[in-house]
C-alpha cells in the first residue's frame, strides 16, 4: 500500500518532542513523512518569512518513510521550503505541531503554530494546526489515535480553499469529554512590562502579559477546552469584512 506524503513543521524547534513524536506515529501509521521545523524555538513569531538573509537546511534524520530537516528560519520559512525544496511530491496533507501549549482565541495571530498551517492552506493543501496543554503528556497514545481519525476525515471529506483547522487538546489525565467543533474566543491582555537594568545601567523591558479578560461563550475554544473537550475551530483567513464593504460602498468619498 502505498504511503501518504504527509509535511510536519512547528515553532518549538525541530528537536522538540512534540513534533518527533508525531512523526514516528504518522511513519507507522500508513504515512511518508517529511518533517521540515526550525532549527530552533521561534515561537509567537506569527507568520513571519526570512527576507534578508539566506536559508539553511540542514538534514537532521533520513529514515525509511521518515525524513527530518531543520531550517535557520521561521515557521511559515519551513513550509514554503518543505514544498517547493524537499518533497518530491505534493503533500496530501500539512501538520503543524504539535505545539507544546495552547493556542486559542485571539492569541492564534501571534502564533507560529497556527501561521505554518495557514501557509499550506494557502498553496491549497489540506492543513491542521494542533496543540497540546502545557502539562500534558506527549506519550499518551490517545492523542495520535484520535488526531488519525482527525487527519482520515480531512483527507476523505476535504477542506474549503482557504481553510485550516487549529485543534487544541487538553491533557488526557484530566479527562476528556469529547470533542467540539467551535468558534475562536477572545482573550485581552494588560500588557505589564517589566522593567529591568543591565549591568551597565541601560534598562531594559520584559513583556509580562496577563490575561484581564476572557470570553465566556460556550461556543468558543477557550471554554470548550477549559470544559475538557479537544477543540476543533475552522479558521478562514480571507479577512474581509463584506457586510461592512457594502457599508464603505455607501460613503461619498472623494479625492
Amino acid at each position: 500500500m502505498e504511503k501518504i506524503p504527509v509535511l510536519i513543521t512547528n515553532d518549538d524547534g525541530v528537536q522538540s518532542k512534540g513534533i518527533l513524536s508525531l512523526a514516528e506515529y504518522l511513519r507507522e501509521n500508513g504515512f511518508y513523512v517529511v518533517a521540515v521545523a526550525p532549527e530552533k524555538e521561534r515561537s509567537a513569531i506569527s507568520h513571519a518569512i526570512t527576507l534578508h538573509k539566506p536559508l539553511r537546511l540542514k538534514p537532521v534524520k533520513e529514515e525509511k518513510d521518515l525524513r527530518i530537516y531543520a531550517v535557520n528560519g521561521t515557521p511559515s520559512d519551513c513550509i514554503k521550503m518543505g514544498i517547493e525544496v524537499v518533497m518530491e511530491v505534493k503533500p496530501k496533507i500539512i501538520i503543524s505541531g504539535i505545539n507544546n501549549g495552547f493556542n486559542m482565541g485571539t492569541d492564534i495571530l501571534y502564533s507560529g503554530t497556527v501561521s505554518a498551517a495557514i501557509e499550506g492552506a494557502l498553496y491549497g493543501i489540506p492543513a491542521i494546526a494542533v496543540s497540546l496543554e502545557e502539562e500534558g503528556n506527549l506519550d499518551d497514545v490517545r492523542i495520535y489515535v484520535f488526531l488519525n481519525k482527525l487527519i482520515e476525515k480531512v483527507l476523505s471529506e476535504g477542506l474549503p480553499q482557504n481553510t485550516l483547522l487549529n485543534v487544541n487538546i487538553p491533557d488526557f489525565k484530566k479527562g476528556v469529554r469529547g470533542v467540539k467543533v467551535t468558534v475562536l474566543g477572545k482573550r485581552i491582555y494588560t500588557e505589564t512590562f517589566q522593567k529591568n537594568y543591565d549591568p551597565r545601567g541601560k534598562e531594559y523591558y520584559w513583556m509580562a502579559g496577563k490575561i484581564s479578560e476572557i470570553d465566556n461563550d460556550e461556543r468558543t475554544d477557550i471554554v470548550s477546552v477549559k470544559n475538557g473537550f479537544i477543540s476543533i475551530t475552522p479558521i478562514h483567513f480571507d479577512l474581509t469584512d463584506y457586510s461592512t464593504v457594502e457599508k464603505l460602498k455607501k460613503w461619498e468619498i472623494d479625492v
